[in-house]
């Protein structure tokens, strides 16, 4: 795939004031990884270790860390990966903690430690030097060297030539853009106590135009500091939108007053993508996805605005055009139901249920309203909307029977869902009312001509229009409002009918896509039958196990389903996969299919073939961008995630698109 940062955080065995232990180590991580991932990183002072304290100011480990990262450099010769490694490095005789860039035989950059620790058990302060150093160019060798132990051309692919005066660009306001074509990404760097600043280093990189941050450090272990780390680089990441890999010291350094746990983190706007947990050893490999970057960047203008704010100081770019390794699988967890909460399940489900409780209870209130009145079909929909309409009258105080359920059996209703409707309406306690649409459709039928054995879609409309018209007229009879239940999958491939189910005066599941509606009957119903609503989950577990439907056509002979609604759309797996990464990240049709096929690899539940994926993603977008002008006049509903359809807040889109390039 396209759009994807390799990076692989190590943290090797460390030798403490072994330059040539630490080389060896090093090497024999990058010699395993290189073709593994684009950027390998280590953790802060990896050439040396961080615990050498007062060894730092003596001159052979000073000249052994230089000829050390010489070495490391040359070996990058033989891979495609970029190496980031920390060592003691000297200018203008400070000396400097920092992290290198090594790719292609070369040191790219060298990066010094901004902010230095000098408190509590750090003393860095002591050897280190700490200022903010603009870029400059510095020498990698050492005039005195003879020129048999090391052989080194700082810009040069081919380990051989030495070159005396080599010079690589030195200072904090150093990026690095790496890759070649279309296919780049630009690279901050930062060290340990930067990212515990107010406004740190990598903060300042990222509205400069970085990317993704990496973060070589040597953060000691106390009680609670692990999570402290997730909150802080979490944090980060999810401010400036970006990648952050996070690389810490392990257990080998000094243990005479502290303990290293290597607690390796890897995050890409927020979200915790992998990590190497205190105490574990562990490489992390991960991919970070820059369209999922790029795109909050765009959506997201306070950050620009932001970075305008901040934009006082210039950063110099120093370009690796090695190309980013081409990458077959997916180096990251795809699921097939973006939408579908994975840990905490009820927890996530009850949050969600709350909102759209909330926000039904609050329209009650504001219209003074007599009554609430739902179709109740049998489907997952509606007993979604039913659900919510029992709590919210119950959290207002009212009496159960301020839900006025009706269900409207018509030509295609079996048994099955109509037993499920109208029980369901019993156990909730609402005022349940039966209504055959029937008669009303046949004496339509004859009004405007239509066959009622041609089974078209005016066959099909006709009843879902008379359903509508009866919830909006027993609506105004009894004072009330109609309460819609229609799914954002619906919205988004147009699957419902104009000014039929289409509409509604308050629409509770607007934002919810339907893999996400049967988690939330599931989860919810079955909580709310230990909460006051006894004897409905054996009712829940047959709705979840029903077919989707809308039943307008005649069911089959043994009075089964016949109308099947994935059999005429295709699934919604799909639909919903298709809809979450081209709203919520932008992502282009050939990016989108090509995660979802990688989703399928990784799951263990679904075997779609690439031929279906093809197919039903050709449907998903013509259905989308041809059913817009019905989301142009949807009614009101709360959002509860971060895709919408609403033309009001999230999506606003002119309804005479031309997609084909999109197919």
């Amino acid at each position: 795939m396209k759009n994807m940062l390799r990076v692989a955080a190590v943290t090797p065995k460390v030798h403490i004031g072994s330059v040539s232990g630490n080389v060896r180590e090093i090497m024999d991580i990058y010699e395993e990884y290189k073709d593994a991932a684009d950027v390998i990183v280590t953790p802060e002072l990896s050439i040396t270790g961080y615990t050498c304290a007062d060894l730092f100011e003596n001159r052979k480990l000073i000249d052994g860390a230089r000829r050390g990262l010489l070495q490391l450099a040359m070996a990058t010769c033989t891979g495609q990966s970029a190496l980031v490694v920390g060592l003691p490095f000297e200018v203008d005789g400070e000396l400097f903690n920092c992290a290198a860039f090594l790719q292609g035989g070369r040191v790219v950059a060298i990066v010094p430690k901004t902010y230095l620790p000098n408190y509590g058990e750090f003393y860095e302060k002591r050897w280190f030097s700490a200022r903010k150093y603009d870029a400059v160019m510095v020498n990698l060798m050492d005039p005195e060297d003879d020129g048999d132990e090391l052989e080194y051309n700082a810009g040069s692919k081919k380990a051989g030539d030495r070159a005396v005066g080599s010079e690589v660009l030195f200072g904090n306001n150093v990026m690095i853009e790496m890759g070649s074509g279309d296919q780049r990404v630009k690279l901050g760097i930062e060290i340990c106590e930067d990212a515990w600043t107010p406004v740190s280093p990598g903060r300042l990189l990222a509205m400069a135009g970085a990317e993704v941050i990496l973060n070589l450090s040597a953060s000691n272990e106390v009680i609670g500091k692990a999570a402290y780390r997730h909150k802080l680089i979490g944090s980060v990441s999810s401010d400036c939108l970006c990648g952050y890999v996070y690389v810490s010291a392990g257990m080998y350094e000094s243990t005479s007053d502290l303990v290293f746990s290597g607690h390796n983190l890897m995050y890409e706007n927020g979200k915790l993508l992998g990590e190497v947990k205190p105490f574990e050893d562990g490489v992390l490999i991960r991919d970070i996805s820059l369209t999922k970057i790029r795109h909050d960047r765009i959506a997201n203008k306070s950050f620009a605005d932001c970075k305008r704010d901040f934009a006082f100081r210039k950063y110099e770019t120093v370009v690796c055009d090695t190309p980013l390794m081409d990458k077959g699988n997916v180096l990251m967890k795809v699921k097939m139901t973006p939408f579908v909460p994975s840990g905490n399940k009820l927890e996530r489900c009850m949050a969600i249920f709350k909102m759209q409780v909330a926000g039904l209870q609050r329209r009650i209130e504001a219209t003074h309203c007599k009554c609430v009145v739902v179709g109740v079909s049998g489907g997952l929909d509606s007993t979604l909307a039913l659900l919510v309409s029992a709590q919210a009258v119950k959290n207002a105080g009212l009496p159960s029977t301020t839900v006025v359920g009706i269900t409207m059996p018509g030509f295609g209703t079996t048994n099955r869902t109509k037993n499920n409707s109208t029980e369901l309406m019993r156990l909730l306690g609402c005022d349940s009312r039966e209504i055959s649409i029937a008669a009303s459709v046949r004496q339509h039928f004859a009004d405007i001509g239509q066959d009622e054995s041609v089974h078209d879609v005016t066959y099909e409309n006709c009843q879902a229009r008379e359903r509508t018209q009866i919830l909006m007229d027993v609506a105004n009879k009894e004072g009330g409002f109609v309460v819609g239940t229609g799914d954002l999958s619906e919205l988004a491939l147009g699957w419902c009918t104009y000014n039929g189910d289409h509409m509604s005066m308050y629409a509770v599941n607007t934002s919810i896509p339907k893999t996400l509606v049967r988690s939330l009957v599931n989860e919810v119903g079955h909580f709310m039958e230990v909460d006051g609503f006894a004897g409905i989950a054996p009712i829940i577990d047959d709705i979840i196990d029903t077919p989707v439907s809308p039943e307008l056509l005649p069911p089959n002979p043994d009075g089964t389903i016949a109308q099947k609604t994935e059999d005429t759309v295709g699934s919604y797996i799909l639909h919903d996969f298709f809809l979450y990464y081209t709203l919520r990240y932008g992502m282009s049709p050939e990016e989108v299919n090509e995660l979802c096929k990688e989703a399928v690899r990784q799951s263990d539940e679904y075997n779609f073939s690439d031929s279906e994926i093809d197919k039903w993603q050709k449907v998903f977008y013509t259905r989308f961008f041809r059913q817009q002008f019905k989301r142009n006049c949807m009614p009101d509903g709360v959002k509860v995630g971060t895709v919408s359809v609403s033309p009001r807040g999230d999506l606003r889109l002119p309804s005479e698109i031309e997609f084909e390039d999109f197919l």
